[in-house]
C-alpha cells in the first residue's frame, strides 16, 4: 500500500434522514466505525482501502438523527491494530461507547488492560473474503489472542463468510470466549433460509449461545434496496435467538459499491424485522447490548 491517502471507496450518504420507526431510550448502534481523520490518525500502511474521513463528530452528528443513543465502535481494517483512532472516539463520552479492538497475537497483557479500562469489551478477527485475500483463518493465533483476552470477560467478533463457518465451526466453538458472527456471517440470501450454512449458523446459535448482528442488509441483499430480500433471515435468527442478537448500521458501510444507504432507511428496515414488537426492538437494541457491553454499569 502506498502513503496515498486520497480515498479509494465512496464515502456514507451525507443526508441522513429522520426514521420513521421511533426507536426507545438508550437505542444502541451495535455496529459502526470511524475512520480519521487521517492527518490526525493516520491510516495504516497494511490497508487494503483507504476511506474518506468518518470522525467522532461526525458519527455523533448521525446517532442524534437517528436516534441512538448508544454505540460501538469497531475496529476497522484501514487502520489494523493500530486502535487510537476507536480509542479517541470512546473516550470522548465514556457512557455513550464501547469499542471492539483489532490486536496481533503477541499483544501484551498489559495492553489489553489499558484498552479494557479505554472501554474495550472485545477483539475483531476478519476472515471476509474482501478483506482477507482469501487468508484461511490461523485458529492459533486467534486462540492465543482469546486466551489472553478471556479474564477481562472479552468475546471475538468473527467477520467471515457461512460457508467458511460451516468448515470452520468445531474451531469456533473451542474458543475459550463467546463469539459475536457479524453481518449474519454474510449468508447468501439468494440461497434461501434452508441453504445448509444459514441452517448451521442457527444450530451454532442455539447449541453454543453464540451471538449474531442482524446488520449488513446493503451488503447481503442480492435484490438491491430497499434490501426485502434479507429480512426472512434476520426474522429467523430472531425466532432462534432473541436474546443474543444485535444490530447496527455498520456506518460509513466501507466497502460497498453502487448504492450507499440511507441509515435512515436502514432503522426502517429494522422495524420490518420486528414486524411492529417494541418489547422486541427494546431488546435487540438496548436489553442485550448492555448485557453484552456493560451499558450503564
Amino acid at each position: 500500500m502506498t502513503d496515498d491517502t486520497s480515498p479509494t471507496i465512496q464515502g456514507p450518504n451525507p443526508d441522513t434522514r429522520t426514521p420513521d420507526l421511533k426507536l426507545p431510550a438508550f437505542a444502541t448502534d451495535a455496529h459502526c466505525h470511524v475512520f480519521g481523520p487521517g492527518d490526525t490518525f493516520p491510516y495504516h500502511p497494511k490497508r487494503s482501502y483507504t476511506p474518506p474521513d468518518a470522525s467522532k463528530e461526525l458519527i455523533k452528528s448521525v446517532h442524534d438523527k437517528l436516534g441512538l443513543a448508544r454505540a460501538v465502535i469497531v475496529q476497522a481494517t484501514c487502520h489494523y491494530d493500530d486502535n487510537t483512532a476507536m480509542m479517541d472516539c470512546l473516550a470522548s463520552d465514556p457512557d455513550r461507547y464501547r469499542g471492539i479492538v483489532m490486536v496481533l497475537p503477541e499483544v501484551a497483557e498489559e495492553e489489553l488492560d489499558r484498552l479494557d479500562k479505554g472501554g474495550a469489551r472485545g477483539a475483531r478477527f476478519s476472515f471476509a473474503r474482501h478483506l482477507s485475500g482469501g487468508n484461511k483463518p490461523d485458529f492459533s493465533k486467534i486462540r492465543s489472542v482469546c486466551e489472553k483476552m478471556a479474564p477481562f470477560g472479552w468475546h471475538a467478533v468473527i467477520y467471515m463468510e457461512a460457508d467458511d463457518v460451516v468448515e470452520c465451526a468445531d474451531e469456533l466453538k473451542s474458543l475459550p470466549v463467546p463469539i459475536v458472527f457479524d453481518h449474519m456471517a454474510r449468508i447468501d440470501p439468494d440461497q434461501g433460509t434452508d441453504q445448509p450454512a444459514f441452517q448451521l449458523l442457527l444450530n451454532f446459535v442455539k447449541e453454543s449461545g453464540a451471538w449474531v448482528k442482524i446488520t449488513g442488509a446493503e451488503r447481503l441483499s442480492k435484490a438491491g434496496t430497499p434490501f426485502h430480500d434479507v429480512i426472512p433471515f434476520a426474522q429467523k435468527l430472531i425466532e432462534v435467538a432473541p436474546d443474543n442478537l444485535l444490530w447496527g448500521t455498520d456506518w460509513p458501510h466501507p466497502n460497498i459499491a453502487g448504492y450507499m444507504p440511507n441509515d435512515g432507511d436502514l432503522v426502517d428496515l429494522l422495524g420490518k424485522y420486528v414486524d411492529g414488537d417494541e418489547a422486541l426492538l427494546q431488546k435487540i437494541l438496548v436489553d442485550n447490548p448492555a448485557r453484552l457491553y456493560g451499558f450503564g454499569s
